[in-house]
């Protein structure tokens, strides 16, 4: 055994292959492959380079040939997803989750089924993104590409299919589509026949740490590398992270903060009460339970900042908004980061700056304004969530973990922490690709169980602790913020 796996982890902006080795006493990360993950905007529609993408897990796959490893894993975002035909081909590219062709599905699956009664089900958040609107699309506006399909696998499924031609249906990624029974953890036929979905588009679903396949012979010979077993980890990209969160006890708080943040904790069962659907929680699928969560807006908004000042030819690092962001008058103005006027790219500055006015607000001129009225709002967001968390699970948590590359930003996690009255243990930043590694470890032998691996976790050198030191004047401001998002 060469102590020796590897992990490809998805984000919605870029993708990455890391190889994980535990040395007897730490596990030890070596990225091998990096690359850009992005949308392709065709005849109107948004969507996946999957091909390409797939192309990338290749390459990673020859990088990593150079010294052996004992099996692979694959993470991504959720809710997306992938058409196959009777034959097993791929119908078209996935449609990407902000296309404006899912908005308003959510209005439109009223005829179908009531809000309260699809979350007693499903105890998942309502938003135009998820599988079910997609597919729910696809039955009134495309259904000669439903007739043509098979089958239907989610992005880390349709990954790993294309690595070993089996199809099967990862619990963490599929409790994401909203068509899950959180109770039976299985699919809910009735759901899927009362929305006219084909029920037969729907593969068996597998716990995380359950083998996919072993890598296929024509993939090997066409690489020149050895056939090693796929492992069906932690699809969901959030789950993997959960299952690295360094916590000290079983009642903690979670912020797994990437282009989006879903902020929650872990339950052994879910709550699919009438005030956890006002509040707009979700129950999806963890690692050994319930990740009781609302999904928000992560560090989109400051990417799209940033490529929208690339694109006019200014070329500014996420350290160097930053620092503008630190020199910037605090509490100046507030946006709500969940309005759905931010949900698609494009023009971002712009769109802050039109909220601040039409709230009667100062309006940001500079980067280091609008970045920090941004990163306080999402500040404020979290304690407004905080708050929410504790008030339905009737807990208080003594500290907040914030695990992915929102770990990176020490201005955020520091206004976090400010923010929640509570400190921020941050890290590890690759949140997902470790658990991702982690779920490996434990599936291949490497490790004996995931208790091993939080403790080697906890061990890590890029956890850093935040200590809350101004919470007074958080907790002014945020009296404000309340009153700007409630506008």
């Amino acid at each position: 055994m060469t102590n020796q796996v590897l992990a490809f982890d998805f984000g919605a902006s870029s993708g990455r292959a890391m190889l994980g080795k535990f040395d007897g006493k730490t596990i030890i990360q070596q990225e091998i492959h990096r690359f850009p993950n992005e949308p392709v905007k065709v005849a109107g529609t948004l969507y996946w380079d999957v091909l390409r993408l797939f192309h990338e897990v290749k390459q990673g796959l020859v990088k990593a040939s150079a010294t052996p490893f004992e099996s692979v894993g694959i993470d991504t975002w959720g809710v997306d997803f992938g058409l196959l035909d009777r034959k097993g081909n791929l119908l078209s590219n996935p449609v990407h989750y902000r296309d404006e062709r899912n908005v308003g599905m959510a209005k439109i699956r009223e005829r179908y089924i009531s809000e309260q009664e699809l979350y007693s089900v499903t105890g998942i958040q309502t938003m135009d993104i998820n599988t079910l609107y997609q597919l729910l699309y696809l039955v009134r506006e495309q259904p000669e590409l439903l007739q043509q399909a098979e089958t239907m696998l989610l992005m880390p499924d349709l990954f790993s299919y294309f690595l070993t031609g089996k199809k099967q249906s990862e619990y963490t990624e599929a409790s994401t589509t909203q068509l899950l029974d959180v109770k039976k953890k299985d699919w809910s036929r009735s759901l899927i026949e009362k929305l006219g979905i084909p029920k037969h588009l729907f593969t068996d679903i597998v716990q995380p740490g359950t083998l996919c396949g072993h890598i296929r012979e024509d993939i090997c010979q066409e690489l020149s590398i050895k056939s090693v077993p796929v492992i069906s980890v932690a699809g969901h990209d959030t789950q993997s992270a959960m299952a690295a969160v360094p916590a000290e006890s079983e009642d903690y708080l979670f912020i797994s903060c990437g282009t989006w943040a879903l902020m929650g904790t872990h339950c052994p069962a879910s709550n699919v009460s009438e005030e956890a659907r006002l509040a707009g929680f979700s129950n999806e699928g963890g690692f050994g339970g319930i990740s009781f969560l609302s999904n928000i807006t992560g560090t989109w908004l400051i990417q799209e900042c940033r490529r929208h000042w690339q694109l006019l030819g200014e070329h500014v690092s996420y350290n160097d908004l930053d620092a503008a962001a630190e020199e910037a008058r605090p509490f100046a103005c507030f946006i709500d980061p969940t309005s759905p006027e931010f949900i698609a790219p494009g023009k971002m500055p712009e769109r802050i700056q039109n909220y601040c006015k039409k709230t009667g607000q100062y309006v940001p001129q500079t980067k280091g304004e609008i970045i920090r009225c941004i990163e306080e709002s999402l500040a404020f967001t979290y304690r407004k969530v905080k708050d929410q968390i504790e008030k339905l699970t009737g807990l208080r948590y003594p500290c907040v973990h914030i695990v992915g590359g929102g770990a990176k930003s020490s201005i955020l996690c520091r206004m976090t922490a400010d923010a929640c009255g509570v400190p921020v243990v941050a890290g590890p930043v690759e949140g997902a690709v470790l658990g991702n590694i982690g779920i490996q470890m434990v599936s291949t032998g490497i490790l004996s169980d995931m208790s091993q691996f939080r403790e080697i976790v906890k061990t890590m050198p890029d956890i850093v602790r935040y200590e809350n030191k101004n919470s007074d004047a958080y907790e002014k401001a945020f009296e404000v913020f309340k009153g700007v998002v409630q506008c």
